[in-house]
């Protein structure tokens, strides 16, 4: 199938409203080729006017369809003329990812996606799980306007030639940094580089542990380019969690969020309850609120009771959020 072919779902009715699911398996748009992009549909715009609603997608496992997988929460979101009719991701799941898990998701070449439709009275967020966009081909020439070249500090820096002034130490490697930028992105590094010894010719050095080097190293590239390496973040293994670990120790939020928002979007039975853990101990209610509506799903509180997670969660999660669950348990007479 080629880039930007569409397959739709027949039209079904949710709040006086009708809706239709588009998918594309290969991708809406050539940066997303390798990726199957979801959106969900106002069909009936034209008869019944705008739309609030919130929704969320879910590939499903087709061998005891008990775990969704691949799940994505929007937020509330204004389905208009001036906004847009049609939201979702158009990178849902990478072809990559699937194949990983084919014979659980995959049958007779089909997938099976669950989406959860409700129709509100709220006002659109930005502040959800998954901030769900609109399709690309209605944003892009805005985009392209909008955009400005990305401002590269370690660029600036070599070529006015301001040399390295601090060495790091981490995970038994030695970096070189510059003092100015840690100080003004960080207020963490900032803070122990005014407690840090100097070296013979003015450096510094600042030793860090309880970090391992691949992720100072991908700390250190946000730092100074503003954008994480995203490949590394939704590939490498746990890389996008103990990234956010580093991100709140050094109080870069836009790191932790981002971080946060790449574990909402490959959140799994086998890993729920240590993101559910991961999620309290460093305060992202977003990423906290994704897993505990996975958990929710028919069949799972009972799977992730199983799991080595669930005793992680009972030891780290607070005595509010574990009632709750308890609470769910009684619910569905686990």
């Amino acid at each position: 199938m080629p880039k930007g072919w569409k397959m739709s779902s027949s039209t079904f009715s949710v709040g006086g409203h009708d809706w239709r699911v588009e998918c594309y398996p290969n991708g809406d748009w050539q940066e997303h080729d390798g990726s199957l992009s979801l959106y969900l549909n106002h069909a009936s715009h034209s008869k019944t006017g705008d739309a609030i609603a919130e929704f969320r997608f879910c590939i499903l496992n087709q061998v005891d369809w008990e775990e969704p997988s691949w799940t994505r929460f929007s937020g509330v979101r204004l389905f208009s003329d001036t906004t847009d009719r049609s939201w979702g991701w158009a990178d849902f799941v990478k072809h990559e990812n699937l194949e990983e898990e084919k014979d659980l998701y995959v049958k007779d070449d089909c997938l099976a996606v669950l989406c959860d439709v409700t129709v509100t009275a709220g006002m659109p967020t930005d502040d959800h799980a998954e901030a769900a966009t609109p399709k690309p081909e209605a944003v892009a020439a805005a985009a392209a306007a909008a955009a400005a070249p990305h401002f590269d500090l370690h660029a600036e820096l070599v070529s006015n030639n301001q040399k390295p002034d601090v060495l790091i130490e981490v995970g038994g490697e030695t970096l070189a940094v510059h003092r100015r930028v840690l100080e003004a992105r960080s207020p963490v590094f900032k803070a122990d580089l005014s407690l840090a010894s100097a070296s013979e010719g003015a450096t510094t050095v600042l030793r860090v542990d309880d970090m391992d080097a691949d992720v100072c190293k991908a700390l250190l590239w946000f730092i100074y380019s503003g954008t994480p390496d995203m490949n590394q973040l939704e590939t490498a293994d746990t890389m996008a969690e103990r990234l956010l670990v580093a991100a709140d120790r050094y109080k870069l939020e836009e790191l932790k969020q981002i971080c946060a928002d790449a574990l909402r979007r490959r959140i799994r039975m086998s890993s729920v309850g240590t993101t559910l853990a991961l999620a309290e101990r460093h305060s992202c209610p977003e990423l906290r609120e994704a897993c505990m509506q996975y958990i929710s799903f028919p069949g799972n509180l009972k799977a992730l009771m199983a799991t080595d997670g669930f005793e992680q969660m009972k030891t780290d999660c607070s005595s509010a959020l574990l009632e709750l669950v308890l609470k769910q348990m009684v619910r569905l007479e686990l």
